[in-house]
Order: structure tokens, then C-alpha cells, then sequence
């Protein structure tokens, strides 16, 4: 599973719109209490990777849930 922060809430619903358009199974969803967001919402994304081109240029961070631990793999700081 892929997490995706975002410092608003409108980039992280104009991110799972477009994951939708493109088939890509994903949800909004309050953000894990173990990672910081500014907004408070993020997309999960199944699978075990996501193309950052798709992800709203307005996002925080990308994470890997690995287990109960969240293994950052990109900052958009």
C-alpha cells in the first residue's frame, strides 16, 4: 500500500479523481497518526508503487506501508 500526504485537501481529491480516471484502485482517507500532514487527509493507493506524475504537484510526501511501519519514498518539501 502507497500513502500519500497533502498540504491541502483539494490536491488530495484532485489526485484520487485522477488515480480513478486511470483504473487505479485508491481511496481518501484520514492521514495514519504515525505521519504528519498538513491538511489532515491522504490517498492510500493499492499496490506497491504509484507514478508521481499522476500525484497533484501540491502533495507532501509519498510512503510505502510496510507492516505498521510507513517507509518514506519521496518529499515534496
Amino acid at each position: 500500500m502507497i500513502v500519500v500526504t497533502f498540504y491541502t485537501h483539494l490536491s488530495a481529491s484532485l489526485t484520487n479523481k485522477t488515480l480513478e480516471k486511470e483504473n487505479i484502485q485508491c481511496k481518501m482517507a484520514p492521514v495514519p497518526r504515525e505521519l504528519s500532514s498538513s491538511c489532515g487527509s491522504c490517498v492510500m493507493v493499492e499496490g506497491e508503487e504509484v507514478d508521481l506524475k499522476l500525484i497533484d504537484e501540491d502533495y507532501e510526501a509519498v510512503y510505502k506501508q510496510d507492516g505498521k511501519n510507513y517507509i518514506k519514498i519521496s518529499s515534496n518539501e
